[in-house]
């Protein structure tokens, strides 16, 4: 089956403040965040017609710019309502929104205090991450040759564009491997996450996850670990050796595309999804799912 170009689509999306056609939502081929990175987005989906966190998101997207020196001409309401009109407008009811911003054309140069700063959110249909008729079987990760960066050395906790050079590179090394992913260690050769997803082990009952202080602290990951107190889980963020793996029992990634998504392999590394991750799976899509309105 043929999958039409995300530059050949129909429909509308919101740029500089006004939905344009699809096909005419273009920059300059001299964009400052093409040739210098200076672009940050957001991933989110909506279930039943309601963005998921959406609001948490808006106020990342600015935090992401500001960490890379720039402010995003729009407030958080003003994304909010942005994104409640590009929803609408797509007639979708289950969606993946991406609002991205990035410095424009005005200065090409590693310098550019004074280029135009925009902003753009589309949304479509997005079915799940990973084939959902083998979900609960597990995934199976590569372990990336590259490492996420130094906090010293990027800005390690936005969602910055630049950030996701060497996430391409690991998970289509993965694929070109038979795998689904790949697992990323930190510079340290610490456990860090996935190329666009956060990872969580259990043993013994307990979820361990590695410290979210040197890679983007994702908000499915939050939600997850909320949702495990909420059932009065133990849950241990700490930093997590490569062999520690051979200890835990279960292994899932979280985020805004793959929702939560059992593992079973992580290169030489075994996991058996069980009980803890099915819950912890259906948990979340009930979380997400929007609440009817009270009588």
């Amino acid at each position: 089956m043929s999958v039409i170009p995300f530059d050949e689509r129909e429909g509308t999306i919101w740029f500089d403040g006004a939905m344009v056609p699809w096909r005419e939502a273009k920059i300059h081929v001299l964009s400052h965040g093409l040739h210098y990175g200076s672009s940050v987005f957001e991933g989110e989906r909506a279930y039943g017609g309601r963005i998921f966190k959406s609001r948490e998101h808006s106020e990342r997207l600015r935090r992401s710019a500001q960490l890379l020196d720039f402010e995003i001409p729009y407030s958080v309401d003003q994304i909010e309502a942005a994104k409640a009109q590009v929803l609408a407008t797509s007639g979708l009811q289950d969606a993946y929104l991406r609002p991205v911003a990035w410095r424009g054309s005005e200065m090409m140069g590693v310098a550019a205090q004074k280029n135009t700063i925009h902003l753009a959110i589309a949304a479509w249909e997005w079915p799940s991450y990973f084939d959902p008729a083998t979900k609960m079987k597990g995934i199976r990760l590569d372990i990336a040759d590259y490492r996420r960066p130094d906090p010293r050395t990027a800005p390690s906790t936005s969602k910055a564009a630049g950030l996701y050079m060497i996430c391409t590179i690991s998970k289509h090394r993965a694929e070109n491997k038979g795998y689904a992913d790949a697992l990323m260690l930190d510079w340290e050769d610490n456990v860090a996450e996935c190329t666009g997803a956060n990872v969580f082990f259990i043993a013994d009952g307990v979820i361990h996850t590695p410290q979210a202080d040197r890679f983007l602290n994702g908000i499915t990951r939050q939600t997850v670990i909320e949702l495990a107190k909420r059932r009065g889980i133990e849950v241990i963020e700490r930093r997590i050796r490569p062999e520690e793996m051979t200890g835990f029992s279960e292994c899932f990634i979280t985020g805004s595309a793959a929702e939560v998504t059992p593992v079973s392999e992580i290169g030489p590394y075994r996991f058996t999804p069980a009980a803890l991750t099915k819950t912890l799976m259906d948990d979340y899509l009930a979380e997400v799912q929007p609440r009817a309105a009270a009588a």
